[in-house]
């Protein structure tokens, strides 16, 4: 079945939410709308619509000029298995001592476990992020294995956003006495965590939680961390400073990434504000990730 998406951007958040709910009364209605904070600094919106027919190009035009938008870009998405072509180009991914694979490449494994000292983690292509290709997820993996190698230890753990919970399997095989929880706003993205910590042999190790933030009983419950994985985005990120700096143990380390290197700056200086020292940044190609200690 043929899908068909229409592509817009404007100024402003209210406008934005504003014209993603006008959009859902259209006839054919959208089988989806997405309303989005384009990361780059610009103050821009995007506003997208998915539909099964082909949408009617000149109402879109009205809603366009309505909401003060750039006119939209309608595209007829080609029929394409996306998880097995994914999974076709993923090459494993080499993180310090983590070596991340798809199933396609579990042939690789027995090669890289006589290499002794590495860990291999198994993560498939699927709906939630986190296969270690993106330089966010890779800084977060490398990030974690220097504070590793330098003999932190965390006890308590938390892997906020998790995606596919890479980064708390990463953990919780490094440390195998470590308390350690993934969450994620995402109910999906919690099933394929489960899975994912089942596929790797660490059910019974990692606890996985639908969250928003720290915002969940069991968080609470468990704080405060040693360390805490966040690779979300900056928005996010910064709303999460002054919790963070309540479920982080002084001395506690964080690892935050999802954010631009333009956007750095702005993401430090509300940890600096809210209790933690910066310890170590990487840029990978666009993307930085964080370290920072809680004071």
């Amino acid at each position: 079945m043929p899908t068909y998406t229409a592509l817009t951007t404007l100024p402003g958040e209210d406008e934005a939410e504003a014209l993603g709910a006008a959009l859902e009364q259209m006839d054919p209605a959208p089988v989806g709308v997405g309303v989005f904070e384009i990361e780059d600094g610009s103050g821009l919106w995007e506003v997208g619509a998915y539909f099964v027919e082909p949408p009617q190009e000149a109402i879109l035009e009205l809603f366009a000029v309505a909401f003060g938008a750039k006119s939209f870009a309608v595209s007829e998405l080609p029929e394409i298995d996306w998880v097995a072509h994914v999974r076709r180009e993923l090459a494993p991914v080499d993180a310090g001592r983590f070596y991340v694979f798809g199933s396609h490449d579990a042939d690789k494994v027995p090669a890289i476990l006589a290499e002794g000292g590495r860990i291999p983690l198994q993560i498939e292509a699927t709906v939630a992020f986190g296969t270690g290709h993106h330089g966010t997820t890779l800084g977060c993996l490398k990030a974690f294995d220097r504070l590793a190698g330098a003999g932190f230890a965390p006890a308590w753990v938390a892997d906020i956003g998790c995606g596919t919970a890479v980064l708390a399997m990463a953990a919780a095989s490094v440390l195998p006495d470590a308390v350690v929880v993934a969450s994620d706003i995402d109910r999906v993205a919690v099933d394929v965590a489960e899975a994912n910590v089942a596929i790797n042999n660490l059910a019974g190790r990692i606890e996985c939680l639908e969250a928003a933030g720290f915002a969940h009983p069991r968080l609470a419950e468990l704080a405060p961390f040693d360390l805490v994985f966040a690779n979300i985005l900056k928005g996010p990120l910064i709303e999460l400073a002054l919790p963070m700096a309540a479920h982080v143990a002084p001395g506690g380390r964080i690892i935050l990434s999802g954010l631009l290197v333009v956007q750095a700056e702005a993401v430090t200086a509300a940890y600096l504000a809210a209790g933690f020292t910066p310890e170590a940044r990487e840029d990978i190609g666009e993307w930085s990730t964080l370290v920072l200690r809680r004071n």
